[in-house]
């Protein structure tokens, strides 16, 4: 981690990344409520700063915080440009994640990578692609390299639908059947490509089916309800770490915002963004929790407040933070 100035203002040094344990009802809530706050604090500040925009996941939170929660600190994540929910979900400080977008020192990676390129070694997060399907191309490399090395951990590599309509989505899971490797495929199916609804592109209405002729096992499920994907996420790495075989995951949910902020969404149909807001993931969790009567409004206020503090020191700490100095331009590059 970097060296922080004790002089300077609103810069306490965040704390050493821990993989937070997300096995309760109210943890995965928390979960939920810090991606869906980190991404509209992060959507504002460009609005109203010009700062780079990104592109968010909102209303896809119960698919990061599914699956990440099913995963052990030896496995390893493969990501893409929507990064932010699994990054987070994984334990990265929202500060750090911050000042990495904003292009200061004290990111992940020194400002040098914005929101489509972090990664966090020390959480096993091993990239970020910001190339459609670019994960997928990498993810057989690097469980072929656990496999070999006899490490236990399994790949878990995130995607789209819109990835899943590239040829690369087709030989990643040849090579992995072939080879056995354990990668746990997770398709976030968002219902758009960039600017194209899925149903243009896309022939049915699953993408778990295409791994059957490659004789991999597959799953979808609702990727709006968080415990109903940890469910599926804990069987299908059960499955993963009993056989050393791969499997697909798919995940049936909704960006509810646009390809990449800023974005009015003018493509959109208004019922269809309307029927999916209305099965907001985290709205959905607020209201089985309160049926359940281990809850309270005020308990769910009290969680909420603790995020919204969060949030509020990541983008202090990220402002604060300095830029990166001119030597350092030519650094942790290849040649």
């Amino acid at each position: 981690m970097n060296t922080v100035s004790p002089t300077a203002a609103a810069r306490s040094t965040p704390s050493s990344p821990v993989i937070p344990r997300l096995d309760q009802p109210e943890a995965l809530l928390e979960a939920m409520l810090l991606i869906r706050a980190y991404e509209l604090r992060l959507s504002t500040h460009s609005a109203q700063s010009g700062t780079p925009g990104t592109c968010t996941a909102v209303g896809q939170e119960a698919a990061a915080v599914g699956v990440v929660s099913a995963l052990t600190a030896d496995d390893l994540i493969l990501t893409n440009h929507r990064s932010a929910g699994h990054l987070l979900a994984r334990g990265a400080d929202p500060g750090r994640m911050m000042a990495e977008v904003l292009g200061r020192r004290d990111g992940y990676c020194k400002g040098k990578s914005g929101s489509l390129h972090i990664s966090v070694r020390e959480l096993g997060v091993v990239l970020t692609s910001t190339i459609v399907g670019g994960e997928l191309s990498l993810a057989t490399g690097v469980a072929l390299s656990q496999t070999m090395l006899g490490r236990p951990g399994i790949v878990a590599c995130f995607f789209g639908d819109g990835a899943a309509g590239e040829g690369i989505f087709h030989e990643s899971l040849n090579l992995a059947a072939v080879w056995k490797l354990p990668i746990l495929y997770v398709c976030e199916n968002n219902q758009w490509q960039a600017f194209v609804h899925r149903r243009e592109t896309m022939v049915g209405e699953s993408v778990a089916a295409w791994a059957a002729p490659y004789g991999i096992a597959s799953a979808t499920v609702d990727g709006n309800d968080v415990e109903a994907v940890r469910a599926a996420a804990r069987a299908a790495t059960d499955s993963i770490r009993d056989t050393g075989k791969p499997f697909l995951l798919e995940l049936s949910t909704y960006r509810l915002r646009g390809h990449f902020e800023p974005d009015d969404q003018a493509y959109v149909n208004a019922a269809e963004l309307a029927a999916w807001t209305a099965r907001d993931p985290i709205e959905r969790m607020k209201t089985r929790l309160l049926a359940g009567g281990g809850f309270t409004a005020g308990d769910l206020d009290g969680i909420g407040t603790r995020v919204a503090a969060r949030i509020d020191a990541a983008m202090a700490f990220a402002e604060a933070s300095p830029w990166p100095d001119s030597t350092e331009l030519l650094t942790d590059i290849y040649a």
